[in-house]
């Protein structure tokens, strides 16, 4: 890699993805600091065996914020955060494969069948994704009311905050649970190796390099 004076941030989203990134750090030749494996660490930036690479671990939705920013200059984050959020600074050059699932729209299983159910043209939806679900929907020309949840999607339905929700789907469990039909799939998602535009300006060996490495890996 050429020699830079420069700090460079790698961001890093917490949760599932995180673990199944640490065999990709490995080959691309990062060591995170000990303190990054400590489940007990309340840490949230850690040195590397690179001087010129920190790494800083955040919620999924804030790493595009951090890289769109040049608060970071490279990070790791599903393809419905990019997509949600649509930032023009953020550039995603590699599908890293992992932590696929999908993005899909589910209904109460009494709803699915009901007469006038796919006749709406006015729709109230809870999810976490309001910009990406109202394009879905205005897309198939429908005005999608969406209400912002962070989390317990499924509670939407039957406490009568919205019939229909918006969220990632794996094994399709946790909507079986309670109650819920996964009935379209907006998208498939996979984390992608995100970088900062402006930085793949400015340096440009140093951001093709991890762009390289990161792909190879794959």
């Amino acid at each position: 890699m050429t020699t830079t004076n420069r700090k460079f941030v790698l961001a890093v989203p917490k949760g599932r993805i995180l673990e199944k990134l640490i065999p990709l750090f490995k080959v691309c030749g990062i060591e995170p600091d000990s303190d990054f494996f400590d489940k007990k660490s309340r840490a949230l930036s850690f040195k590397t065996n690179l001087p010129h690479l920190d790494i800083i671990r955040v919620r999924a939705f804030d790493v595009a914020t951090f890289v769109a920013f040049g608060a970071a200059q490279i990070g790791v984050v599903g393809r419905d955060v990019i997509e949600e959020f649509d930032y023009s600074e953020l550039y995603a050059p590699v599908d890293l494969g992992i932590g696929p699932c999908r993005l899909s729209v589910a209904v109460p299983s009494e709803d699915v069948g009901r007469e006038g159910y796919n006749k709406m043209s006015h729709i109230r939806v809870a999810t976490k994704y309001p910009n990406l679900t109202a394009r879905y929907f205005a897309g198939k020309g429908i005005q999608a009311e969406c209400i912002k949840l962070s989390g317990a999607m499924e509670l939407a339905p039957p406490v009568g905050l919205a019939r229909q929700i918006v969220d990632l789907v794996e094994t399709g469990s946790t909507l079986k649970a309670n109650n819920l039909v996964e009935t379209e799939k907006i998208m498939d998602v996979t984390a992608r190796l995100v970088v900062n535009r402006t930085a793949l300006k400015t340096e440009p060996d140093i951001m093709n390099d991890w762009i390289t490495r990161f792909r190879n890996a794959i």
